[in-house]
């Protein structure tokens, strides 16, 4: 049987790490990222991101002030047993993580736009389940922020355009986007399947490091391709000019009807934030996206 208290003090620690610490991969990318710049401006915006980045660590403090809309993505091995009383876990960490590392309370009533004051509320903290061979429950914290959740875009693409529709919907999407989502990013692309799982796609991509292409080459050349346009435009760091808008592109894809051809746009800031670990049946529990 889970241990649920386990799993709070997990989702607090894991909160903790993602709004603190950014993945190995993800501060390599800017550190490449202000190597290939020409611009003086953008070599600017990118060593205060790196420092921004230091201190925070240095000080143990977010490293952006919007500590996101709580999401989660938990991969559930066949093995592991129940997962009862882990959505309530998750919440009860949700709620502790906002009062002590802290986060900024985000979460608001979609009308009345009134805080809950802890970060959780209908449906929140977001919970994404997948099922997978093995015997532990694999967590992902995924703090999304308000900015780049913003320059998402969906399209019902006509099939006919093909691959070529494809690139131009994205393009333009980060095109129409500009500085808004704090670049450099990272593009996330959902292909096909319906309207709902593009979008699903579209952020789940996101949660692949940096560098790491899509096993069919198809789509991994889509990656590629769409990168290299991107970083044309001259957007550039924080939209004030320069050689990389974004530091990435993640595409991920599903089969879809005959007739339809779903792509959805979602867009990751420079904060590439997320943590992520792994329980298992026994109890032990392993740091995956850190190194520890």
């Amino acid at each position: 049987m889970v241990d649920v208290k386990r799993i709070e003090d997990l989702t607090v620690d894991l909160l903790r790490l993602a709004v603190i610490e950014l993945p190995k991969d993800v501060k390599e990318a800017l550190e490449r990222a202000k190597e290939r710049e020409t611009s003086d401006i953008a070599k600017a915006n990118l060593s205060a991101i790196l420092e921004n980045i230091r201190l925070a660590e240095s000080m143990r403090r977010p490293v952006c002030q919007d500590t996101g809309l709580i999401v989660f993505f938990l991969d559930v091995g066949y093995g592991f047993g129940s997962v009862s009383g882990i959505p309530e876990a998750i919440a009860k960490g949700t709620k502790r993580a906002t009062e002590e590392i802290p986060l900024r309370p985000n979460a608001v009533h979609p009308i009345s736009r009134k805080n809950s004051g802890d970060n959780t509320g209908s449906y929140v903290p977001i919970l994404n389940w997948s099922y997978v061979e093995g015997d532990y429950l694999e967590i992902t914290a995924f703090p999304k922020g308000g900015g780049s959740e913003n320059m998402t875009f969906f399209s019902m693409v006509k099939p006919g355009e093909g691959i070529a529709g494809i690139k131009r919907f994205v393009i333009d999407s980060v095109i129409s986007s500009g500085g808004q989502p704090c670049p450099p990013t990272i593009i996330g692309v959902g292909i096909g399947g319906t309207a709902d799982l593009a979008l699903k796609l579209a952020k789940k991509s996101l949660l692949r490091p940096i560098g790491q292409r899509h096993s069919d080459p198809e789509i991994a050349k889509l990656e590629e391709d769409l990168l290299k346009a991107i970083n044309m435009t001259g957007i550039g760091p924080m939209g004030l000019g320069g050689n990389v808008t974004s530091l990435d592109v993640h595409a991920e894809y599903a089969h879809c009807h005959t007739a339809s051809l779903p792509v959805a746009v979602n867009t990751q800031c420079w904060a590439a934030r997320r943590a992520t670990a792994r329980v298992y049946r026994d109890g032990r529990v392993e740091i995956l996206s850190h190194g520890r």
